[in-house]
């Protein structure tokens, strides 16, 4: 009997521990998709400022680039994960 419940409660620890991989690899996601965005933000930030323009076009563009970028990252790194 005692070895019945090692292997219960052995196997409720790696259980905890997959849930646990799988939560610090979406977060690690969520700050992948941050850091993306943010960097083609100010990439888009640096070149309206160089411009001198009034409407920050650049910006507004890169960021929206970095968005696409992110989630073709995000979709991509999911879909291997899964495989």
């Amino acid at each position: 009997m005692p070895e019945r419940e090692r292997s219960d409660k052995d196997q409720k620890i790696e259980e905890g521990k997959r849930v646990l991989n799988s939560y610090a690899y979406y977060t690690g996601l969520g700050f992948q998709m941050i850091a993306v965005i943010g960097v083609f933000a100010f990439i888009g930030h640096k070149i309206d400022e160089s411009q001198a323009s009034k409407t920050p076009l650049y910006t507004a563009f890169f960021s929206l680039a970095g968005v696409f970028a992110s989630l073709y990252l995000v979709i991509r790194s999911v879909k291997k994960n899964k495989s």
